[in-house]
This record gives C-alpha cells, structure tokens and sequence, in this order.
C-alpha cells in the first residue's frame, strides 16, 4: 500500500528533475540575445566568430502591411542564414534608420508609423556595434540591410571600420547579394513566372508583399488586400499591385536570398 502510495511523489521528483535539467541546458539558438554573457563566450571560443548585425526600417508600406516589415523580414532571413552559414550568431535588430526628412517631411514620412534619424547618426550606430562586435571576439561583422535606402550608408561604414581595422584578424562585409536578390533578382524570378513590373513593383508591391507573407503572414491584412481596388502613391504602393501576392511567390524569394546570401559569406569569409 505504502509502496504504491509514493508512485506519483516519485513521479513528481522525476518531472521536476528533468524540467530543471532542461531549464539548465543552453538554448539551441543563433540569437544573440537569448544568451547570457558567458554562453557567448564558449561560443566564440568554439568557432562562432561571425555575427551578423540585422538592419530593418520603421515605415509604412501601404495599408495592407504593418510598419515593422523589414525589421521582422531581416531578422527571419538573417536567422535563416546564421544557420546555414554554422558559424555565425545574429545581433538585435536595428529598427531605426534613415527614412528622410521630417522638416518638412518627405517620402514615407509623410504616413504616419515612420521613423527616420540622420545618417550621421545612423552611421555612428552600426559603427560602435561593430566595434563591440570585434572587442568581443567576432572576427567577421556582417551587415544585411534589409531596405534600399541606406545601402550607400552601409557601404560607407563598412569602407571606414575596414581601414580603422588594418591590420587586425576583424573584417566588415556588406554583401551585395542580400540586397541585390531581394530586389532586382527576386522581381527577375516573378517576371519567369509572367508577373508583369506594374504588379512587381518596388515598394508594398506584389513582390514585397509576398515576401512578407512568406516569413510573417500575421503582419499582412488579407482581408483588406483582396477586397480593394488597386493601390497608388498616395496608398504608400509604388509602381505596383499586391492583390495577388502569396506566400508560395514569397518563399521563392527567400529561398533565393538565404541560399546566394550564404554562398556568397561562405567565398568572402573562407579561411578566416
């Protein structure tokens, strides 16, 4: 009786240990910020010595799209590419960038939700996360923009750190082919499947819808989409037409980012 009394303490003890067993173990993740300092460290000592600084953009992209596209869209894909690369982690998001002037305001900072800062500032930012970066251990800082109107930006701060960093094992890549596929090369792919350029689009188009569908479908208003007529400048749609945007169309997108994104770090990092 007393014997089979004890089953469920016995049970309980074994549930608890293993809980705490798993509490204990250090997350499976490329995240940066889900681990602790020391987590980090054996890290880097163990090889993970490249880290990639996802850039985003607070903006609007229409009606359909949530302003926080390109922040949830760069830390997806960067995610996707830490993992194929195997020896990378990925920093916290940079949601605030360039968006142009708000005396008086211009481009997307004529709809409200955008969010712009000086490029100097900006600049500034990536710089001292770099920085950080290369104090830390990292030996490769990757910066993967997801938004077109910082590009010249990035290459800039990557130009100076490399000449500051003469000398040492640290190196800043911005490689082209992130941006490169998620634009002209990803519109190429739709126009193989008969998508015409005025549904394309280069901005909360066809093209950048369904890539948002494909890593964040919650961010989009399906409802909404389907249901309008189409959309203009005035929307916050430039030179496109989302109505038939898909997560299938997306994902071929981003199947084509992460995989030529790591091919071509594998080429700039090899032997490093």
């Amino acid at each position: 009786m007393m014997r089979h009394s004890l089953r469920p303490v016995f049970a309980a003890v074994i549930f608890f240990v293993a809980a705490q067993t798993a509490l204990a173990q250090t997350p499976k993740t490329v995240l940066l910020q889900d681990l602790t300092w020391t987590e980090l460290r054996d890290r880097i000592q163990a090889g993970k010595t490249t880290i990639i600084i996802p850039i985003g953009a607070t903006e609007q992209s229409g009606p359909d799209v949530a302003l926080g596209k390109h922040n949830a869209r760069v830390a997806w894909l960067s995610q996707r590419i830490a993992e194929g690369l195997g020896n990378a982690l990925v920093a916290p998001v940079i949601a605030y960038v360039p968006e142009g002037s708000y005396a008086p305001p211009t481009s997307h900072m004529r709809f409200p939700g955008t969010i712009t800062i000086p490029d100097d500032v900006f600049e500034k930012t990536l710089e001292s996360a770099a920085n950080s970066f290369a104090v830390h251990g990292f030996r490769n800082i990757v910066f993967l923009g997801d938004h077109g109107g910082y590009q010249k930006d990035l290459q800039r701060v990557v130009a100076h750190l490399n000449k500051s960093w003469a000398g040492s094992a640290t190196r800043a890549f911005v490689p082209p082919e992130y941006y490169a596929t998620s634009s002209d090369g990803y519109a190429q792919i739709l126009r193989q499947r008969g998508f015409r350029d005025d549904e394309i689009g280069t901005h909360a188009g066809l093209a950048d819808t369904s890539l948002q569908l494909a890593v964040a479908p919650q961010m989009v208003r399906l409802d909404r989409l389907h249901g309008s007529a189409k959309l203009g400048p005035a929307d916050g749609v430039y030179g496109g037409d989302p109505r038939r945007s898909s997560a299938e169309l997306g994902r071929l997108g981003i199947d084509a980012i992460v995989s030529r994104t790591v091919d071509a770090l594998r080429k700039d990092t090899a032997g490093r």
